[in-house]
Order: C-alpha cells, then sequence, then structure tokens
C-alpha cells in the first residue's frame, strides 16, 4: 500500500521533502516554493479558534517575512479584526486576495497594512484536525488559475511532511498526562488548592507540578502557560 501511495503522488520538491528533518528544511522547501511562482514570502499559520485574542506574531507557526514585520503590524491592528483571518475561518477554499480588493473592508486588508499586493491563502490541516494555512505573499500580479492549483498542491503536500516531521513530535511539549490534566484545569480558572481536591493530591504536588509545567512550557506566569498550551493544542 505504501508503494502505491507513492507511485501515485505527483509533486515538486519530492526528494527534498523526503529528506526534509526539521524547520530549517521546511523554511528552505517553503521558501522555494514562494519562488516557484514569483512571491516573496511564505508563513504557515495555526487557526485555533475564531474566538480566542490573537495576535499574527503569535499565529506564525514558520515564516519568512521581512524582520519585525509581524511584531509592528500587532502594534497597530488586531490579526482576528481582519477579513482574511475571518474568511480562513469560514471556508477550506483556497483563496487570493489583493490589496486592492474593494470587498475588503475600510481598516481589515491585511494584505495592504503589511505592505504587499497578493496573498495566497492554503486551508490545510494536521492529521488530529488542527486547522492550519500555508499563505504566500508577494508584489506580482495576480496569479494565473493553473498557477493557484499547482501551488496549493504543493503547499498541501508540503504541509504534510512539515506536520508529520515537526509539529506533531512537539504536541504535548514532554507533558506527562498529570502535568497535562492539571494544565487543563488551570486554564479553567481552577486554584492550586481546587485541583488539589479534584485530582485527589495535594496543593504542594500541585504547585509542583505546576512549576514542571512552566518550565517544560518555557513560560514564565499561568497566563503565559495556558496561552502558550492552547497555541501549541496540548489542550482545547
Amino acid at each position: 500500500m505504501a508503494k502505491l501511495l507513492k507511485n501515485h503522488r505527483r509533486y515538486h520538491f519530492h526528494s527534498d521533502l523526503e529528506k526534509a528533518l526539521n524547520r530549517v528544511d521546511f523554511f528552505r522547501i517553503f521558501h522555494m516554493i514562494a519562488l516557484r511562482f514569483e512571491l516573496d514570502h511564505f508563513g504557515i499559520l495555526n487557526l485555533g479558534n475564531e474566538s480566542e485574542a490573537c495576535t499574527l506574531s503569535n499565529k506564525l507557526m514558520l515564516h519568512d517575512l521581512p524582520s519585525g514585520l509581524a511584531e509592528e503590524y500587532d502594534k497597530r491592528h488586531r490579526f482576528g479584526d481582519c477579513d482574511v483571518f475571518e474568511s480562513m475561518h469560514r471556508s477550506n477554499i483556497p483563496s487570493v486576495w489583493t490589496s486592492d480588493d474593494p470587498q475588503l473592508g475600510d481598516g481589515r486588508n491585511l494584505i495592504e497594512q503589511l505592505g504587499f499586493e497578493i496573498m495566497i491563502c492554503i486551508p490545510v490541516s494536521g492529521l488530529n484536525g488542527a486547522r492550519y494555512s500555508v499563505i504566500f505573499l508577494g508584489d506580482g500580479d495576480d496569479i494565473e488559475r493553473h498557477a493557484h492549483f499547482e501551488i496549493c498542491y504543493d503547499a498541501i503536500c508540503a504541509f504534510d511532511y512539515f506536520y508529520r516531521l515537526v509539529l506533531s513530535n512537539r504536541t504535548g511539549m514532554g507533558l506527562t498526562p498529570r502535568e497535562t490534566e492539571i494544565l487543563r484545569w488551570i486554564s479553567h480558572g481552577k486554584t492550586a488548592s481546587e485541583i488539589a481536591l479534584i485530582v485527589s493530591v495535594s496543593e504542594h504536588t500541585v504547585n509542583s507540578h505546576t512549576a514542571t509545567i512552566l518550565r517544560k512550557l518555557d513560560v514564565v506566569n499561568r497566563t503565559q502557560m495556558v496561552a502558550k498550551a492552547i497555541r501549541e493544542q496540548i489542550i482545547q
């Protein structure tokens, strides 16, 4: 069956994907896809839940945008309010956006705010059902239909490898089942004493687990801990 599937796959960068091992390898592959279609940059967005507060810089899982661009955007705009973000949550159809699109609302034109002329959004998903989007940005003309089909297919194939070899390996961030359980209760606003009663351990044990979770997630407080756990899809 594996051989049959491999024989039926038809995409560019096949040898590169077969050799890819880490984020650096996939950075190069997605960048090559962008250049192949005369686009300047790429990004992989973790869509998460539409209702959660979000910033562009936090949603980007991998990208080659100019240094500081996402952070500067976040100082002036809320990514969750832009038309592109809403569209990605309402449809799984690949889309093409241009800076002069009259249908984009005032103050909600992400492409114009980022300083580009065209943006291609390609919905993708992980094997666990989590939703992502591969985006490409540039300053050229609108993309032809046949080229749009090709870049969508290449991006879907590259993301499949990226998810299986990189993103899925990060799931859980090394947390034990008990640590994940405590993290989930913390996300519901429970105190250490309340969690101790719920999971039948001492409050000291809960605090000890919490300190370990903070260290494993590389954050400094509970707010950052919960935000990162949701972003990394450790908890929902």
